[in-house]
């Protein structure tokens, strides 16, 4: 009977050493998800942490958007001055060939009848076409209302036939490179 007994408590022993080991188990566990919990100040804290990245994510991607759309501006501004640079040296070396094309119009206008003068006004048309293949255009101003953007007056004359300001004659061709007034036209007005 005692060997039965002692049978019965190694039972036991394994037993409760089995549930023992459970129970340990059991507690490590607990004690491991509660190391894993935080305490309401500390998740608060870590939420507040995450508002600030995303903010701080929001203003850098906005930061950068700023710094690409002023760069775009400033590469399309340089090219706008570019440009412009260009016209304005462009304007200022034809300007400086129109008197030389004024006076060719004029000695051709008083020309006598002779083979010699059709070849120069084939180089008058020819200087016309480098003109206008460069965008340079004549500034119409014949008939039309006297605008100090575009025209010079040189003077002003009575006139019956004419309207006041509007333009009796043209002295000497205006020119424009585009949108840009290289001379403006040189005319008489009427008063």
């Amino acid at each position: 009977m005692m060997a039965e007994s002692k049978k019965n408590k190694n039972k036991k022993t394994k037993k409760e050493k089995k549930e023992e080991k459970e129970q340990t188990e059991n507690q490590a566990g607990v004690e491991a998800f509660e190391a894993r919990l935080i305490g309401v100040e500390e998740y608060e804290a870590l939420q507040q942490e995450l508002e600030e990245s995303k903010t701080e994510i929001v203003e850098k991607q906005d930061e950068l958007l700023r710094s690409l759309a002023e760069f775009s501006n400033y590469k399309k501004r340089i090219d706008r001055d570019q440009l412009l640079k260009y016209q304005t040296m462009k304007g200022d070396i034809i300007k400086r060939f129109l008197p030389a094309m004024d006076d060719t119009a004029r000695a051709l206008q008083n020309a006598p009848e002779d083979p010699w003068v059709e070849g120069i006004q084939l180089i008058y048309r020819k200087l016309e076409n480098v003109l206008e293949a460069e965008g340079i255009t004549r500034i119409e101003a014949e008939g039309a209302d006297f605008d100090p953007n575009f025209h010079e007056a040189i003077a002003q004359t009575p006139s019956d036939d004419h309207e006041s300001g509007q333009i009796i004659e043209v002295l000497a061709q205006g020119y424009m490179l585009g949108e840009r007034v290289i001379r403006p036209a040189m005319v008489r007005v009427a008063e």
